[in-house]
């Protein structure tokens, strides 16, 4: 699975068309929106590295800096606006929102790729979610992006990492309550998934590294939401 997505909102077709060319070109996955609704739809199903964000998307609709602003509140995922705006008014307001990056257009694709790439390794380093484990007689915050999946284990649950498992005690459901679904997804009543870490799937079973993990038709659902 892609570990760089991009949402790419913007209500032209064109500059859509455009920006997308040159982020397909240079190895990212990309989720397009003309809209706010769109926009949403993706941050709400997809595990998002960062958003890209037109400031006028239309008379009727939510400006890009609204959605900036929704963005940093209640997903917490990096924003860049690209925008055809210098107005000193429109870019204080903007600025506000504590965007990563405010590029105008017409602008080069080297400008864009090294910011999407500054923004990106600053974002990683600043703050990456973790959750407590055992690790034998120590406890021990792990980052949740080294968890390939999780395990059901009787009275524990089992982290299963590249290099080691940990274990803590507790439900497939509390910690199901803990993480994130933008990042994780549940296949199984004993498993849980790290959506980044698939390597294919079908409606019985995932493949991550070489483990094959069951779905069952209860959660099969649920892997509807996984963006590749």
């Amino acid at each position: 699975m892609h570990e760089k997505t991009i949402l790419l909102v913007d209500d032209d077709f064109l500059n859509r068309r455009l920006t997308k060319k040159v982020l397909l070109e240079n190895g990212y996955t990309v989720l397009e929106a003309k809209n706010a609704i769109e926009a949403f739809g993706h941050l709400k199903k997809a595990a998002i590295t960062l958003a890209i964000l037109d400031i006028n998307l239309g008379e009727k609709e939510q400006n890009g800096i609204s959605i900036g602003q929704q963005i940093k509140d209640k997903f917490s995922i990096p924003f860049i606006y690209l925008t055809a705006y210098e107005n000193p008014e429109i870019i204080g307001t903007a600025v506000i929102t504590a965007p990563s990056s405010y590029l105008t257009k017409p602008f080069k694709n080297i400008d864009l790729i090294a910011s999407i790439e500054v923004t990106i390794r600053q974002s990683v380093t600043k703050h990456i979610p973790k959750i407590t484990v055992k690790d034998e007689d120590f406890k021990l915050e792990l980052p949740i992006n080294q968890i390939n999946f999780i395990e059901s284990d009787g009275n524990y649950i089992l982290f299963h990492t590249d290099e080691k498992t940990y274990k803590s005690r507790s439900t497939i459901k509390k910690i199901m309550e803990e993480l994130s679904s933008k990042y994780f997804v549940q296949t199984h009543r004993a498993y849980i998934v790290n959506k980044s870490k698939i390597k294919k799937y079908n409606n019985k079973n995932v493949i991550i590294g070489e483990k094959t993990i069951p779905v069952s038709d209860n959660f099969a659902v649920n892997l509807n939401n996984i963006a590749f």
